[in-house]
Formats: structure tokens, sequence, C-alpha cells
């Protein structure tokens, strides 16, 4: 562990001190009827290329990625899953909005 994750103490004089981590208890998944996903259109610092986002996505990472994964495949194109979205190549709104919603997510 660096020492930059180390919490409250800086510095120790006693040999046995053990220093304590903040370590971010990762968020569980919600099943797909209880989560709500925004799904959009963006260009912005993307070099005038459009993207489709998905966000809103409450879960593990794990979870994020497989999700990403069965977007992609379904719409045939590349893109990338993390901090919460997913970023699907092209306008590709109709075919993910249709694809979450057969998998049983809330899509707005």
């Amino acid at each position: 562990m660096s020492r930059k994750h180390a919490v409250g103490v800086l510095y120790s004089t006693n040999p046995d001190f053990q220093y304590q981590y903040g370590e971010e208890p990762e968020a569980e998944t919600l099943p797909p009827q209880k989560q709500r996903l925004r799904v959009s259109l963006d260009r912005r610092h993307r070099a005038g290329k459009t993207v489709t986002l998905v966000s809103g996505f409450v879960g593990t990472d794990n979870d994020l990625q497989s999700l990403g994964k069965m977007l992609k495949n379904k719409c045939g194109v590349g893109g990338s899953a993390k901090d919460g979205e997913i970023i699907i190549q092209g306008d590709q709104m109709e075919k993910v909005r249709q694809s979450l919603s057969n998998a049983g997510y809330t899509v707005k």
C-alpha cells in the first residue's frame, strides 16, 4: 500500500504502529429493475466524434464492464466503461435503448 492513502497519522515513533488505510467500499449492484439509466449523445472533448453515453449505473466495476461489453457486442462497435458511465462509439441510441430495455433496465 502506498503512503498517500494512509488515513490519520503521517508519522509515528512507535515501532509497532500500523497505518490505517482508507478503503472505499464498492457499491453493491442494484437489480436491473431498480436501475435508472440515462442514454444520451455527446460530442464534447471527442474531436467532433459522436458517442452514446449511458450513465446512472449503480454497482460494481465488474458488472459495469460486463454491461458495457454486452452493449458493445449488440451494437457491433467499440467503447469503454469506467466511472459509472458506458461510452459507445457513434450514434447508437436506439440500439442501446432497445438492448437495455430487453435486459430489464429502466431507460430514460
